[in-house]
């Protein structure tokens, strides 16, 4: 299978692979420059709809900013639900230094969701999207570590990237990397993105970004593999594959059917090998990313309508 997506964003696919993934941050400068599914008109666009609410947007200053500070609430009827983006206000923050960040792009907007559905197809991979913005001089996540992969596509602006070394142990947690807990992982690249740059950031690796000049915008493309709860669930899910919904009666039967199962599990993991186990973890994760939603199709509906009225002898006014 080709590689397009990502050969427009690292260039060299083959050395990507063999010298970057998995081991080492990179960045890469597209002689074309990346193309990146999603832009600042693109977050206009979808903050300017009046529908566009929490969970799928938030804002961080120091710390992530209270809710209630960005969104408000609509009169719908009789209720009056929350969490709606308020532009007002989500501009006054980021004039005074706080980060946008908008979540799961995939699942709202149709461009990425493509681009992303068919990176998954080239990596093997579970894939999702979040857009940064954020001012010149401020800083959006602390120092954090994602469980992901991460490729960042430099929309708009010019961000500084500090990267740090990787967990020393498999124990390690996603999240921010608490000053308390010791040392700062040390860091091992430092760079400035462009409009069009990619950088590379492997999953587990230490990092954050410093608006530099501009309003800063990126699009993180994030890519999922799997831990040991996926591997147990997709192991679960192997030895229960066609099993007999019975219901047995009495102890003895019960006993017997748990005899069979137990068998026919003993037999299906003597075929069963751990590349084979992963590859199932991997496709499930695959699986859960949002599909295109299924198109209401009012317009043809009503067609239909028309015509089975026009057939019956009352056509349609």
């Amino acid at each position: 299978m080709g590689t397009p997506i990502l050969d427009q964003w690292v260039g060299d696919t083959e050395e990507f692979l063999s010298a970057y993934w998995e081991t080492r941050p990179g960045v890469f400068r597209p002689l074309a420059g990346s193309s990146s599914p999603f832009t600042l008109a693109d977050a206009d666009a979808a903050l300017e709809t009046g529908l566009f609410r929490e969970p799928y947007l938030e804002m961080w200053e120091e710390g992530p900013i209270p809710l209630s500070c960005y969104t408000t609430t609509r009169n719908i009827s009789r209720a009056t639900p929350g969490g709606f983006a308020d532009g007002g206000r989500i501009r006054a923050l980021m004039e005074q230094g706080a980060t946008l960040l908008l979540r799961s792009v995939d699942h709202w907007h149709r461009p990425t969701r493509d681009v992303l559905a068919a990176l998954a197809g080239e990596l093997g991979r579970a894939v999702e999207a979040f857009f940064f913005v954020t001012p010149p001089g401020h800083q959006g996540l602390p120092l954090h570590r994602d469980d992901a992969d991460v490729l960042v596509l430099q929309v708009a602006g010019r961000k500084d990237w500090r990267i740090h070394e990787q967990p020393d142990s498999a124990d390690w947690r996603a999240g921010p990397v608490d000053p308390a807990a010791g040392p700062e992982p040390a860091e091992i690249l430092r760079t400035a993105l462009d409009p069009g740059d990619v950088l590379y950031v492997p999953r587990g690796f230490a990092h954050r970004a410093l608006g530099a000049q501009g309003l800063s915008a990126h699009l993180s493309i994030t890519v999922r593999d799997v831990g040991t709860a996926d591997l147990a669930a997709a192991l679960r899910d192997l030895l229960a594959e066609d099993s007999p919904a019975e219901r047995p009666l009495g102890h003895q039967a019960i006993t017997g059917a748990a005899e069979r199962l137990l068998q026919e599990a003993r037999s299906r993991l003597t075929d069963l090998s751990a590349a084979a186990l992963v590859g199932t973890a991997r496709r499930r994760a695959i699986a859960r990313m949002p599909d295109p939603p299924e198109p209401t199709g009012l317009v043809r509906l009503a067609a239909a309508c028309n015509r089975t009225a026009g057939q019956a002898g009352h056509p349609a006014p």
